[in-house]
């Protein structure tokens, strides 16, 4: 094959050809090497105590612990007692189970509280700076927020206060905007502070695929529709309820809360499967968890971006893809069987609990 490449271009770019073919080889096997060696992990409880498989069901970290978080930034928040720690995918402790409160790690920071205050430690658990707050919360996007009294503002990496505390509500960046309350009002601001949808909403949620749900009323009685990152509103406030875009599907509601219909929207406000299911949520991998039946009637099971059911309603157990891998439950919580599903509805490990 280099030769007949050859034959068709000069020495020099041969030689470049070689080098860039050479560089390519290498990169895959270091990306193979590094990241095919990480391996996801999947919380697991047994008796009281929980730990953490692999995708084949084999523990990978032992259940000794009375709560734990999904891995974040390779760490995941653990707890023993009252008091919270981290420890990394060998199930080794790298931060020492100790602190009163903590959040997930995210962008190498966590925020840790111990009986002096809260902290920003990095993976090596070395406090980078102190925060005089009541709460203080993970980074997303560069920044994080803080809460001090009843009031939110925002700091950077470095810990300095770059959004002034003056929110009565707000969340984290999203897609370059965080949700803010003033005053009753829902708007967004930039990373400046600076308001780039004023606030003119009765309530927003975050953005996701360049689109926000608002609503327009109370909560009992408002409908919900999708504005963009101009604030113009691009899907009518139509809805009884609707949820964020994920993987191109809004899952929306028909009706009350009790006794309503779910059902998807695509990213034009057209329904693409129809309000038939009495319990759905949000596409993950390309499956969408929904239900038919009420309560301890329900039954979940998995369709397709079409509505097509490609896992049978069978589960009394939500949960939504991740990693290919979903936490499922046949029967009741004290007899029936809990464990990890594949996106052929096939078990590849069950607890042993029962």
């Amino acid at each position: 094959m280099i030769k007949k490449v050859a034959k068709f271009i000069k020495l020099d770019d041969y030689k470049q050809y070689k080098i860039m073919r050479t560089a390519l080889v290498l990169f895959v096997a270091f990306f193979f090497s590094f990241y095919g060696s990480a391996q996801s992990l999947y919380k697991f409880k047994k008796g009281s105590k929980e730990g953490f498989i692999n995708g084949t069901g084999n523990v990978v970290v032992s259940p000794i612990y009375d709560d734990v978080d999904d891995f974040s930034d390779n760490y995941a928040k653990v707890k023993i007692g009252s008091k919270y720690g981290y420890i990394n995918s060998n199930g080794e402790e790298v931060i020492a189970i100790k602190y009163l409160r903590g959040t997930a790690f995210k962008e190498g920071l966590a925020a840790v509280k111990d009986e002096s205050g809260w902290h920003y430690i990095d993976k090596k658990g070395e406090v980078k700076y102190d925060e005089k707050c009541n709460y203080a919360y993970a980074f997303n996007e560069g920044l994080a927020r803080l809460q001090v009294g009843v009031k939110f503002g925002y700091i950077n990496k470095e810990g300095q206060m770059v959004i002034s505390p003056k929110f009565d509500k707000a969340y984290d960046f999203h897609e370059g905007l965080a949700r803010v309350e003033i005053a009753g009002k829902w708007g967004f601001i930039n990373k400046k502070g600076d308001f780039e949808i004023d606030p003119k909403f009765d309530w927003v949620f975050d953005f996701s695929e360049g689109m926000a749900d608002f609503r327009k009323g109370t909560e009992k009685e408002g409908k919900y529709g999708f504005i963009d990152k101009s604030g113009n509103v691009v899907i009518p406030a139509n809805y009884d309820r609707v949820f964020a875009f994920h993987e191109g599907r809004a899952l929306f509601r028909k009706g009350s809360f009790r006794g309503g219909k779910y059902g998807y929207l695509d990213s034009k406000g057209n329904v693409v499967v129809e309000p038939v299911f009495d319990g759905a949520m949000n596409y993950c991998e390309g499956r969408a968890n929904v239900s038919k039946g009420i309560a301890k009637e329900a039954k979940w099971g998995y369709i397709d971006y079409d509505g097509n059911q490609v896992i049978p309603l069978k589960y009394s157990r939500p949960s939504e893809f991740s990693n290919n891998l979903a936490l499922v439950r046949i029967g009741d919580f004290r007899t029936g069987t809990e464990g990890y599903i594949n996106k052929q509805g096939k078990f590849i490990w069950k607890s042993s609990n029962k």
